[in-house]
């Protein structure tokens, strides 16, 4: 569907086809291996997109502990607290064992005892990059005999590189969140604020069946990656930067567009055709087997050959030329000088390096990439001209 009239916009959720239990268990075993590989005996999981991206559970985080804990070998155990045993148990849809504490006990006792259940088989626990301390402090003090690492070679290994379900479900993501931008573009009017049009992107995307925002800057604030703090209103000239997003089974679309509310002067053109220029040159650069950072390198040798920069200065480019995208809107792999992860089938990163220029305006195109058996393909295609923001 494409469309520029909101009332025309209908939901473009039909035939989605989620994670299947099979993929999610292939996931697992995965894990597993590289457990093995890296010499972990389990490792902990909790609530948030880990959690989800190996068993499917979705689940809120409070100061009680629910968490799963994956062994090398044998079933997954769940602990949670014992008036949500049942909720749990309707959403589990891999292994069946849960561990359950009432009020009044520890928490961390349960998961002790449940590493000891294993005798010695349990001495060396992978923690998911985003547990909380205080839950890892408090399991600590009750398991001393075991020592904590990071689940990073583990996580990272298996998330950073999608199936082509996963590629699936961000490309239906980045679709709707394109028709919401064309829609909500269309509605720009002189005197709007900041949160009309985030309020009209909002719209577009529920009309489109799913919940996503785009928010916008105005003016000078555009010079700022993620905005201002103050309220702007749309007048003629205004540089508009804009950057959306919404999920579908929990993937994530993140698109920017940059246009000119009216007739661009001539520095807006030649800057914003210079963003244009270091963005195709990520897309050039981003072979397979070339390292992370080479893609940035690349776009940001064609801002600082036109004087800006060098480096993260402004006027140019402050920021890495982008993230690698999936659950998270932020995961790995960074776009990022240094890094030196080769790219690899299945792995999903954002193209957006960014012209910023402090006291005038800002330009950012962002649109995200993902790396075929080939090479590289956009989910979305770039804007063709700062008139023409939608290809």
């Amino acid at each position: 569907m494409s469309t520029n009239r909101m009332s025309d916009l209908k939901p473009m959720t039909d035939g989605i086809v989620p994670i299947p239990v099979e993929e999610r268990q292939g996931r697992v075993e995965k894990g597993r291996k590289l457990m093995a590989e890296n010499h972990v005996d389990a490792m902990i999981l909790e609530p948030g997109s880990g959690l989800f991206y190996f068993t499917g559970i979705r689940w809120g985080r409070t100061e009680r502990i629910m968490a799963a804990i994956l062994p090398v070998s044998g079933e997954i155990v769940y602990v949670c607290p014992g008036f949500e045993e049942e909720r749990l148990r309707e959403l589990i849809v891999i292994g069946d064992d849960v561990r359950a504490w009432e009020e009044h006990e520890s928490p961390y006792k349960l998961v002790a005892g449940i590493f000891k259940d294993q005798g010695a088989a349990i001495a060396r626990v992978g923690i998911e990059e985003s547990v909380r301390f205080f839950l890892l402090d408090g399991i600590r003090k009750q398991a001393p005999h075991v020592e904590w690492v990071s689940a990073d070679p583990m996580t990272i290994a298996c998330r950073a590189y999608k199936s082509s379900t996963e590629i699936a479900l961000m490309q239906r993501a980045m679709d709707i969140t394109l028709d919401a931008f064309k829609v909500s573009v269309s509605l720009l009017r002189e005197g709007m604020s900041q949160e009309e049009f985030a309020a009209n992107s909002r719209a577009a995307h529920k009309a489109l069946g799913v919940s996503g925002e785009i928010g916008c800057q105005f003016g000078a604030s555009t010079a700022y990656p993620h905005g201002s703090t103050k309220q702007e209103h749309l007048k003629e000239g205004d540089v508009v930067l804009m950057d959306g997003s919404c999920t579908v089974d929990g993937y994530y679309s993140d698109i920017s567009r940059t246009i000119v509310f009216g007739r661009p002067t001539q520095r807006q053109r030649d800057m914003w055709n210079l963003e244009k220029a270091a963005q195709a040159a990520a897309f050039a650069a981003a072979q397979l087997a070339t390292p992370c950072g080479q893609v940035d390198a690349a776009a940001r040798k064609v801002i600082t050959d036109a004087g800006l920069g060098p480096g993260y200065k402004v006027p140019g480019l402050p920021h890495r030329t982008g993230h690698g995208i999936g659950l998270d809107i932020h995961e790995w792999y960074p776009i990022v000088q240094g890094c030196q992860t080769p790219l690899m089938p299945g792995m999903c990163f954002s193209d957006e390096p960014m012209i910023a220029i402090y006291g005038e305006f800002g330009v950012r195109l962002e649109d995200c990439i993902y790396m075929a058996e080939d090479g590289p393909r956009f989910f979305t295609q770039p804007s063709p001209s700062i008139e023409q923001p939608f290809a």
